[in-house]
């Protein structure tokens, strides 16, 4: 067999060669100059592909889309977000047409100059012939290029007829083989009895080691989990779990266990200059199996745009069968202002610090995004959960703090309906501050169909539901926040809160415990566990909780309160009467829940002064009268007339 049987005399139609890139259709394979392969989402590829056999023609954007997407009806913002990525990936600079052009009105074209290789060889001898190397270059006198290379060798010249082509032949076999087998490892999705079902995206790390970036890193991962938690069909562990795996990421398939899901997402960012180049990886936990990973350098105008095709293309390489709407959902933007997105993400770094300095922070970057940005839906709702958490939890004046939460989390629905955690926040407002349940769990139920994945609504929602005495309910919503947010402490505890109030303070005492182990320096699940010693007559024990509660959180008072109920139960009036003392001086400098003075008057026994707190606590809005009908504490006055009155003025 001559050589010349291999011989192609036109050249290939599926190689196209265009500034340093070569593109095989065949394989579907984008390689540089230096012959790396660059990836391309599915989409993407086709699109360059397209353009390219098109170059020098205008496409218009109709024949693209029925091109690219054939069965799917799309809008045309897909298309823009391909042709945007493309551009980036080639290496375009912003305002550059280097590679394709955008014709006003009617579409694209491509504009740099395509070629397809001769992969043709010329001459009828093994003598005349060019030897094809295994990596497509000529050994001869001269290459296909023109460029001089060694001759053959003596040994060479004398090799049988069909020896080269042997070597041809067995050569193209091995770098197919080759790149077949880098395909399988990067790009080989999950085999049909292994489909992935749920995905936890850990915090990327801050490969810059600048001090002020974390919170840049931080979001770019929140950003994306909050993309792929639109997907219904996708379970999407919360942030607020993942997060805890910031230090250590060594152990995948460990971290998957903990978590129980499929796949990982892990990443780190690298800010030069104004560019920050992420790497992103989609690990199967199963079996620590790289199922993808791609490079994106991007400025930080496009910052926005790269957690966008970071989503996607992790929806994609899952084989999830996105619909029209997915694909929409998670192409959706909240903001296009790259400088309103970075003071956000510093807003939502402050406040998770949880601090009352930190928190007001937060709201101040909050308040600077939405001046760049005034439909920036999401600050708005950070600014509804900033302030809340500070009348909730540090004690803030519910009338004044409350209602600035409910006006911003008002306007972020009102710029967004379809924003799942605005309505979760009006929510948990409306529950709190107008003790109006109907409309609470309205805007729950809202937040859980816009977004199954929402871990905190169903949270929250648990957290009403256990606070009007629905406690069947209140499980099954706890079970689901429980899936999504299986590490998140404040969850913990409060499901520990949600049993005992449902009259289990043995399976609470249980569930906390477990808490205090997950974080030991966290104060409310030793908050709970007081009041769940309280029921079960262990007064030492609840005391010293209490205490405990409050050398973690001074800023709040009801373990004070916890404590002085404790107290007076077991017998020693003058220390509880201590504690009472303390909170009516304290509460003619700063407010105090009027409920917690209250509490210290039950267990005091004093139920004329108790009733006249709980009046207070009404008049003042403050929050804790919500725990009016599952409270315990409270059934030694249950029968009387100005407690009934009391329930019905709640809206129990």
């Amino acid at each position: 067999m001559k050589i010349s049987e291999f011989r192609m005399e036109t050249p290939r139609d599926d190689i196209f060669e265009f500034e340093g890139f070569r593109l095989d259709t065949a394989k579907r394979l984008l390689t540089d100059s230096s012959g790396a392969v660059v990836a391309l989402m599915p989409k993407v590829f086709d699109t360059l592909v397209f353009l390219v056999e098109n170059a020098g023609n205008v496409v218009s954007k109709d024949e693209l889309l029925s091109k690219i997407w054939a069965d799917t009806i799309v809008e045309e913002n897909n298309l823009t977000q391909n042709i945007s990525s493309l551009r980036r990936v080639l290496g375009e600079k912003p305002g550059e047409h280097k590679f394709i052009s955008t014709i006003p009105g009617r579409g694209y074209k491509f504009v740099a100059a395509v070629s397809r290789p001769d992969a043709g060889l010329s001459g009828d001898t093994p003598e005349d012939a060019a030897v094809v190397s295994p990596v497509g270059s000529f050994e001869g006198t001269s290459s296909a290029n023109g460029e001089t290379v060694p001759a053959k060798s003596e040994r060479e010249r004398h090799l049988p007829p069909y020896r080269p082509a042997i070597l041809y032949a067995g050569s193209a076999i091995l770098g197919i083989a080759v790149i077949f087998a880098v395909y399988l490892i990067w790009f080989k999705a999950p085999a049909a009895d292994q489909s992935i079902r749920s995905v936890a995206v850990l915090p990327f790390k801050n490969s810059s080691q600048l001090p002020d970036t974390e919170y840049l890193t931080d979001g770019i991962a929140e950003n994306v989990i909050n993309g792929l938690s639109r997907l219904t069909t996708l379970k999407v562990m919360s942030r607020n779990s993942t997060f805890r795996f910031r230090e250590d990421q060594t152990n995948i398939r460990q971290i998957g266990t903990q978590l129980d899901v499929d796949a990982v997402v892990t990443g780190d960012v690298r800010q030069i200059g104004t560019d920050f180049v992420i790497n992103v990886r989609l690990i199967d936990a199963r079996d620590e199996r790289q199922i993808w990973g791609n490079q994106y350098v991007r400025s930080s105008v496009d910052i926005i745009a790269a957690q966008n095709d970071i989503a996607q293309a992790v929806a994609q390489n899952l084989r999830l069968k996105l619909t029209p709407s997915d694909t929409q959902l998670l192409a959706k933007r909240d903001t296009e202002n790259p400088e309103a997105w970075q003071l956000y993400q510093r807003g939502r770094f402050h406040v998770f610090r949880l601090t009352p300095p930190e928190v007001q922070k937060g709201i101040g970057y909050f308040q600077q995004a939405i001046a760049i940005d005034p439909e920036y839906a999401p600050a708005y709702s950070g600014i509804s959960d900033a302030y809340r958490s500070l009348a909730l939890s540090t004690e803030m004046p519910p009338v004044e703090y409350l209602g600035r939460s409910k006006a911003a989390a008002s306007k972020a629905i009102e710029l967004d309906e379809s924003f799942s955690e605005g309505h979760s926040s009006l929510g948990m407002t409306i529950f709190w501050g107008d003790w109006n349940w109907r409309e609470a769990e309205e805007h729950y139920r809202r937040a859980l169909e816009l977004n199954p994945n929402n871990a905190f609504a169903h949270l929250t929602y648990a957290h009403l539901l256990s606070n009007l005495g629905r406690h069947a309910e209140a499980a099954e919503e706890m079970k689901l926040a429980r899936e999504l947010d299986p590490l998140f402490p404040f969850g913990n505890a409060l499901e520990g809160q949600f049993l005992n109030h449902a009259g289990r303070p043995d399976d609470a005492l249980v569930q906390l415990q477990k808490t205090v182990e997950l974080a030991p320096n966290f104060w409310m699940p030793h908050l709970f566990a007081s009041s769940a010693y309280i029921e079960k007559g262990m007064f030492a024990e609840a005391i010293s909780s209490a205490r405990r509660a409050t050398e973690l959180s001074p800023a709040q008072t009801v373990s004070i309160a916890f404590e002085g109920f404790a107290l007076a139960r077991s017998g020693d009036r003058v220390a509880a009467q201590a504690n009472l003392d303390k909170l009516l001086k304290l509460s003619t400098e700063r407010f105090v829940p009027a409920t917690h003075i209250a509490m210290i008057y039950v267990g005091l026994d004093e139920r004329e002064k108790a009733l006249e707190w709980l009046e207070k606590g009404f008049e003042q809005r403050d929050p804790k009268m919500a725990f009016l009908k599952v409270e315990p504490k409270w059934n030694s006055l249950r029968s009387e007339p100005r407690f009934i009155e009391l329930m019905r003025r709640m809206n129990f």
